[in-house]
């Protein structure tokens, strides 16, 4: 997938069928010149149904659609038929799609596993026909119900992306490339910031044929939680991540605090993102002599007590196996 194909906000109109109106018909037939009422009910309006599809991971299928709207129910008719039901209109998003009230930025609800149904706006109900009015005193009512009007709502749909672990880090600190490493995925990799502008995905093999998924999350910088950069726009990508592993290179100017920065944007954006299982991971590792290594190893030491570490190279392929079972021990334990 191309980074201009990933699209991870949309705005969608959407408006349901009307109820088709009862009939208020009355029985005629040869012989029988003043039958009962035999009219019959509306049918439903058409709901807008939100179907969730584990198979789609965008909502680039949606970024040109601006309304959705069901059909009508047909009207009753004589001998008590009930008028056909308006028909339904399904958008199929992907898993982990947020959906908001545009006007009051309620969440309506959320779609998460595959084959959910949602019904976004329900088709208004048909109408009596007037074989339900009749009575003892009233035996040939000519009047009948209306049909209900449909509903219409202004959505905005947001797809925060389903990972088991998210890369935390600046922009340039390598998490694509750790990503192409780790998975068969192939992102855009550059030794300039901000190469990533999407997130990416990849499925990382493991012993037993077992597999857990990581995404690759744009760069965060100070002040991302303010909206600055990109901002909310890749945020809200790491709520749903179990474990967060915060990748800073070993060339780093101070790197507690650079965990820190990216730790306070965190919390910034929502402080329940500290809650989550973390793992520091120092990258570029093969830039270090041993020397070096163990100098930096005692200061980690002081800096992250209680917190996990550990020094790979993607590059040079280090640590690598070392990460994956770490990191499977974490999301399994």
């Amino acid at each position: 997938m191309t980074e201009g194909n990933f699209v991870d906000y949309v705005k969608i109109y959407a408006s349901s069928g009307k109820g088709g109106k009862g009939s208020s018909h009355l029985h005629r037939e040869k012989f029988i010149e003043k039958g009962g009422p035999d009219g019959g009910d509306g049918g439903r309006g058409g709901n807008v149904i939100l179907v969730g599809n584990k198979n789609l991971w965008t909502l680039f299928h949606l970024k040109f659609l601006r309304h959705v709207k069901a059909g009508h129910g047909g009207d009753g008719g004589s001998s008590r038929s009930t008028g056909h039901d308006g028909e339904d209109k399904y958008i199929e998003v992907p898993l982990g799609t947020v959906v908001k009230d545009k006007d009051t930025d309620e969440v309506l609800f959320e779609i998460t596993e595959d084959g959910e149904q949602k019904i976004l706006v329900k088709g208004g109900k048909g109408g009596l026909g007037n074989w339900h009015f009749r009575s003892s005193t009233n035996q040939t009512p000519r009047y009948a119900q209306p049909g209900m009007p449909g509903e219409e709502i202004d959505v905005i749909l947001e797809l925060k992306v389903l990972a088991d672990v998210g890369l935390v880090g600046f922009p340039n600190a390598g998490k694509s490339t750790l990503l192409s490493v780790l998975t068969s995925a192939k992102p855009k990799i550059a030794d300039y910031p901000f190469t990533t502008l999407k997130p990416n995905l990849g499925i990382v093999a493991y012993r037993d044929f077992q597999s857990f998924v990581i995404a690759d999350i744009p760069g965060i910088i100070e002040g991302a939680a303010e909206g600055r950069g990109l901002g909310h726009y890749f945020l809200r990508h790491i709520e749903r991540n179990s474990t967060l592993l915060f990748l800073i290179p070993a060339d780093a100017d101070d790197i507690k605090e650079q965990y820190d920065i990216l730790l306070d944007e965190l919390r910034r954006y929502n402080p329940e993102m500290l809650d989550k299982e973390r793992l520091v991971v120092i990258s570029k590792c093969d830039m270090l002599d041993d020397e070096l290594k163990e100098e930096m190893k005692q200061q980690l030491d002081k800096d992250f007590k209680g917190i996990s570490y550990m020094f790979i190279s993607s590059v040079a392929q280090q640590g690598l196996t070392e990460l994956k079972d770490k990191l499977w021990k974490m999301l399994n334990e």
